[in-house]
């Protein structure tokens, strides 16, 4: 093993080395974005579970009293969204459960055919008002959620979200999104029915609803499902661990790395190094799993494999 210090020192900071009874932690700094703990996302969860449920009531209620038919699918819809959080607050619970040797990483509408007047429009229009207002509260809640996240990875806002290992607040971030653009569609169809007499617009806007909630649904499904499989993690946050493991001082050289993102914002690392010194085989045996603690003492981080580098081996740069 070569003794020379190798790799760039610059560019993500690092921790500082710890002192005696202090805890490892050498990927404590890489941008994973947000706390691996969740507890923001719990908070999102909840904003969104409290006003959807408002929502969903208000929405049923001015559906009774106004016949309309997009007022009926914005009602299912925001009861949907809530039984979507209780799911969400679920997964959310279990997910920070502790690792264990089994798991190591831890409603239709028919008003097109038979078509029914409405009435009482004022009362669609004031729920959908106070909806609107309420739905904001809780996208505004994701969106300050998730803008600091994408600022820490130099991304935009919706870039973020699409990208982020957290499905609770890209789910939250989507289904908020959704709402509110439906409730502008049933405001719209809500109108068009009041000042035209024909239920059609009204019908049209609620197969609108149902079609953005299908679009919604289908990006969700095809976000969520790369993680099902083990997604890489982001180039840039693999560059700063690269830089991390660089920067401690019983690396010489990093020559293969693999972070695979096992859950939200927590990764898994394999990789070979090459240590400083010439030790013999077994004191580098106890230095590699050491320097493996020090890499799991990370929130960020699920486990750490680490092999010995061969010889000849180039060097990875960040």
């Amino acid at each position: 093993m070569n003794g020379e210090e190798g790799g760039d020192q610059t560019g993500v900071p690092v921790s500082a080395e710890p002192g005696a009874g202090q805890s490892h932690d050498l990927l404590g700094s890489v941008p994973l974005s947000g706390d691996p703990g969740g507890s923001e996302s719990l908070v999102t969860v909840l904003v969104a579970f409290g006003t959807n449920v408002l929502v969903a009531v208000a929405k049923t209620i001015a559906a009774a009293v106004t016949g309309s038919a997009s007022l009926v699918a914005e009602a299912a819809h925001s009861w949907a969204d809530a039984g979507n959080e209780v799911f969400l607050l679920i997964a959310n619970r279990r997910a920070r459960r502790a690792a264990d040797p089994a798991h190591p990483f831890g409603y239709g509408v028919s008003e097109l055919i038979n078509p029914e007047p409405a009435s009482n429009f004022i009362v669609g229009y004031i729920v959908l008002a106070v909806s609107f207002v309420l739905e904001g509260i809780s996208f505004m809640q994701s969106v300050r959620q998730a803008r600091p996240e994408a600022e820490s990875m130099q991304r935009d806002l919706i870039e973020h979200v699409l990208a982020t290992s957290d499905p609770t607040l890209r789910a939250v971030f989507a289904e908020d999104s959704a709402a509110l653009i439906g409730l502008v569609i049933a405001a719209a169809g809500l109108a068009a029915h009041e000042l035209t007499g024909s239920a059609i617009p009204d019908a049209v806007g609620s197969i609108l609803v149902g079609v953005l909630l299908g679009v919604i649904a289908i990006v969700l499904i095809n976000r969520n499902r790369r993680f099902l499989v083990g997604q890489e993690a982001d180039p840039r946050v693999r560059a700063a661990a690269i830089q991390a493991l660089l920067a401690a001082p019983e690396v010489a050289r990093v020559t293969y790395l693999r972070l695979e993102v096992v859950g939200p914002r927590v990764v898994s690392v394999v990789g070979d190094v090459d240590l400083t010194g010439d030790d013999t085989e077994s004191h580098l045996a106890v230095r590699l799993r050491a320097l493996e603690a020090k890499i799991c003492a990370s929130p960020a981080v699920a486990g750490a494999v680490l092999s010995l580098s061969a010889p000849d081996e180039p060097t990875l740069k960040a």
